[in-house]
């Protein structure tokens, strides 16, 4: 006898839940991550049995065939409905079949986790059924929530006041997978574990960061989603936010995850709410790699959602103000990559104006790179070979898939279910970060869907809008242009 855990997927049939969630604790069974005897019960509406839905998820699971089975031998099926008027009990069924299995692993605590992948508009009345049928009696209950958590702050304060009432902060998991990225995860090592970084990680060195996320392909038919929320909130709000918090914050006194939390807050709260002025909104129109975002049927005829937005913000503090954070989203764009683009000043008293392109300086830029082919990096100015004095820049870089190449690199989901067994909850968002990002953007996005500010187009595959390499540029970010460029590879 001892305590076992029993892991819930709530809408265990919807494209979440195949392809991240259970992929994700399969991983940690392969790994032998997940407690001895976990059993998972997947919860949705659709007329299927333990059998039918092993069948759905044997395609999505790799590993060893002999791994897959034995881990879909865990995994079970109970059929019912989210939110029923008419009856109580409406998960009487989930919370009687979770108390058998672990009555058949003769468990003193029974720990439960409740992962829903489900839109955010039916989490009240799942988590008020939980907390009426399905809560453990001798161990732990854990419930992950999925983005997005509302539409602005308002709507996102509702939604935490009526989880707030029914499950307190420490069973809660505000999942945000750009936190479970290893990049994400070195960023804090990297910053404070490392004296030379130290001296250069201020207003006086600094003269601007981007944080940069850009997608090839368009909504591909996930349009109508997408239409309600735009990219600012898909993107920009959360994921990217939280990315400039790990670069803007002060050094916790210890990495206990409210610590950490306690000063991701502190950036928020320096963080004035997006002008009108330092905005530009686009949307992708067809170009030669694809067509325009209003040929897709799901989306609303006419509709103006920006599927591209670049924002200026300012956190005015003691070490960053001044530097202006320039943070940019996009679909349909002409590369895939997602990364943290410091840029360093001009070196005072250039010894070397005679040799530059254009009678500019090539700046150092210091790059961490989540995606794809994972990389942290640093642009510096070097002499070309040669009898000549021609300047180049050169990377000194360390690229994650061949330093460590025979090192799994676990995926963002299975990191941060393990964390939620584990309950620790440096990785998930807090409430008041919740707010405080909120606040950031609501004005702005209010602005936005009133019709005040209009995307302009550009081509499916190109760079973006105009308007935002002006305020790029107005921003202070530089192109480096020198004679040559010397990479490693």
């Amino acid at each position: 006898p001892g305590t076992c855990l029993t892991v819930a997927v709530l809408g265990c049939t919807g494209d979440l839940a195949k392809k991240k969630t259970y992929p994700a604790l399969f991983a940690l069974f392969l790994h032998d991550h997940m407690p001895e005897g976990t059993v998972v019960v997947g919860y949705a509406r659709s007329d299927l049995d333990d059998a039918r839905l092993r069948e759905t998820l044997r395609e999505r699971l790799k590993g060893p065939p002999e791994k897959v089975e034995a881990f879909l031998a865990r995994c079970f099926y109970e059929r019912g409905a989210y939110e029923d008027a008419s009856r109580a009990d409406v998960f009487g069924g989930l919370g009687r079949r979770m108390s058998r299995f672990e009555r058949e692993r003769d468990a003193v605590a029974g720990h439960r986790i409740f992962y829903l992948a489900l839109p955010p508009s039916v989490y009240p009345p799942v988590c008020a059924n939980i907390r009426e049928s399905c809560m453990s009696s001798g161990g732990w209950t854990r419930v992950i929530v999925e983005k997005p958590f509302g539409r602005d702050l308002k709507s996102s304060e509702a939604l935490s006041g009526g989880i707030a009432a029914l499950f307190t902060e420490a069973q809660l998991y505000r999942i945000d997978h750009y936190l479970g990225k290893e990049l994400t995860q070195n960023l804090v090592v990297m910053r404070f574990a490392n004296r030379f970084l130290a001296p250069l990680w201020n207003r006086d060195n600094i003269s601007n960061v981007q944080i940069i996320f850009k997608e090839p392909f368009g909504t591909q038919g996930r349009g109508g989603y997408f239409d309600q929320y735009g990219i600012i909130r898909d993107i920009i709000q959360n994921h990217l936010l939280q990315l400039l918090c790990l670069v803007a914050m002060e050094k916790p006194c210890s990495l206990s995850p409210d610590d950490i939390r306690d000063e991701k807050l502190k950036v928020l709260r320096c963080i004035e709410p997006v002008s009108t002025d330092n905005v530009a909104l686009g949307q992708y129109t067809n170009g030669p790699e694809g067509p325009a975002y209003l040929d897709d049927p799901t989306v609303p005829a006419g509709s103006r959602a920006p599927t591209f937005a670049l924002t200026v913000l300012q956190v005015n503090n003691e070490r960053w103000e001044g530097v202006p954070f320039i943070v940019e989203a996009g679909k349909a764009l002409n590369e895939h990559k997602c990364e943290i683009r410091l840029q360093l000043k001009d070196v005072p008293g250039d010894l070397f104006a005679a040799q530059r392109v254009n009678g500019r300086q090539a700046r150092n830029e210091f790059v961490v790179r989540l995606q794809p082919d994972p990389a942290i990096y640093m642009k510096m100015t070097v002499k070309e070979p040669g009898l000549g004095m021609e300047l180049a820049q050169s990377e000194l870089e360390l690229l994650y898939t061949e330093k460590y190449e025979d090192t799994p690199i676990p995926e963002a989901y299975e990191r941060l279910i393990l964390d939620c067994i584990n309950g620790d909850q440096q990785h998930f968002v807090r409430r008041d970060e919740l707010a405080a990002a909120w606040k950031i953007f609501t004005p702005l996005l209010k602005y936005i869907d009133a019709g005040g500010l209009s995307p302009e187009l550009y081509a499916y595959g190109s760079r973006g809008p105009k308007n935002a390499d002006k305020l790029r540029q107005r921003a202070g970010f530089i192109e480096n242009v020198t004679a040559k460029d010397i990479t490693s590879g």
